[in-house]
């Protein structure tokens, strides 16, 4: 996959998380270990996109 659309699948990827950790939160009663699971995953997701933006 072209580097170009790898960062693209990312930043898909990275927005469906946020709005999971969104919705999770509106519930009455959100479930913390999934919103904390969710925040790593979107961080892990952030990171590579951001290796792979790097120029060097």
């Amino acid at each position: 996959m072209a580097t170009a659309q790898r960062i693209e699948s990312l930043r898909t990827k990275h927005s469906t998380l946020e709005s999971a950790i969104c919705q999770e939160n509106l519930r009455p009663h959100p479930d913390e270990s999934l919103i904390m699971s969710l925040k790593k995953q979107k961080l892990h997701v952030k990171d590579e996109m951001t290796q792979l933006s790097d120029p060097h």
